[in-house]
């Protein structure tokens, strides 16, 4: 596929400064790109490279930019017109089109227009696959499952039963929702099943990473909103609430019965214990663990930065001489006011 400058530059609603009828087959970076290519430049950074860039084209924010190289696109924000470009050059498409042979479906299923099946895939009794819906190779689909129009899944995704999904959605190779919530009772030193009877609700254009799980709830719903995206290998227990146009980074793990606003970003590796409240657009920075609800808005971090093994030993060692040293000064201030 190519497209031409003036294209591209109408597709962005950018300013074409260069050859018009220049054809572009790809993107790259900037350090990267061949001379049919199209790059871009958002972080400061790299803007010594225009002048060594082969780029065919840049996206750049400014004229005095854009007047570094033959051919530039002038956005307001390079790296969000690179994102939407981005979508023209996309070959992730099926080579194939409605129902493989080798996918079973139920007859009670109910199956939308330019719906894709591929190959292995099993649809089980009364799901709803609205129009457009592609169901990569090896796919699952538990009875009862709706997805909606639009909605793509990649090769061996698991839904169990009664999950639904809304449109335009994107699940990654691997990822499992609607298994059993972590609900256990203990009796008589043993363990008793909750039987987990909710299920999961997404919304609409959210993305979901590779070998990501959500469990079901284990009475109400587990929902994830509007616009989430969660990376790779994130774990969301049951009966979790995540806001609209949430971010979650790969490996972070969300207990049950949390509650995440909108526009908060969880990075990775971040532990979220359960029974919380995180009010919306709160920004939690990696590898932090949030042990307590968070009721105002803001960037927050815990744990220790990362130093050479000698000197956070070191740091550790008085770490846990904390609570004796603020003993020992609490009985200095006593008898400095004494002495006062």
């Amino acid at each position: 596929m190519s497209y031409t400058l003036a294209q591209l530059s109408e597709y962005v609603n950018g300013t074409l400064q260069g050859d018009k009828t220049k054809q572009i087959d790809g993107l790259g970076t900037i350090n990267s790109a061949t001379s049919n290519q199209l790059a871009f430049i958002a972080n400061p950074k790299y803007l010594s490279a225009l002048d060594t860039t082969s780029a065919g084209a840049v996206l750049v924010k400014n004229r005095l930019q854009a007047n570094q190289i033959k051919n530039a696109i002038i956005v307001s924000d390079p790296y969000l017109a690179f994102a939407k470009l981005s979508a023209l050059f996309d070959v992730s498409a099926p080579s194939w089109s409605g129902i493989h042979a080798r996918a079973v479906v139920s007859e009670s299923a109910f199956i939308g227009q330019n719906v894709v099946i591929s190959p292995n895939a099993v649809i089980e009794d009364n799901v709803t696959l609205e129009d457009n819906v592609v169901i990569g190779v090896g796919c699952v689909i538990g009875a009862n499952v709706v997805i909606g129009s639009g909605t793509k899944l990649n090769a061996n995704v698991t839904l169990y039963h009664g999950v639904l999904i809304g449109e335009n959605c994107i699940i990654h190779s691997g990822a499992v929702i609607g298994a059993d919530g972590f609900g256990f009772a203990p009796t008589q030193g043993s363990w008793q099943k909750i039987h987990q009877l909710g299920s999961v609700r997404i919304g609409n254009n959210v993305e979901i990473g590779a070998n990501t799980t959500i469990d079901r709830g284990a009475i109400e719903d587990t929902r994830i909103g509007n616009g989430v995206i969660i990376d790779n290998q994130v774990q969301i227990a049951h009966n979790v609430v995540v806001g609209n146009h949430t971010a979650i980074a790969g490996c972070a793990a969300i207990a049950g019965s949390t509650k995440i606003g909108n526009n908060c970003t969880i990075a990775g590796g971040v532990g979220v214990i359960g029974h919380l409240n995180i009010v919306d657009g709160v920004h939690i920075t990696a590898m932090s663990l949030v042990s307590k609800s968070i009721l105002v808005s803001g960037s927050y971090s815990s744990g220790t930065a990362l130093d050479s093994t000698d000197k956070w030993k070191r740091s550790v060692a008085r770490l846990r001489r904390i609570d004796e040293m603020a003993k020992t000064v609490a009985q200095l201030e006593k008898q400095i006011n004494k002495l006062n």
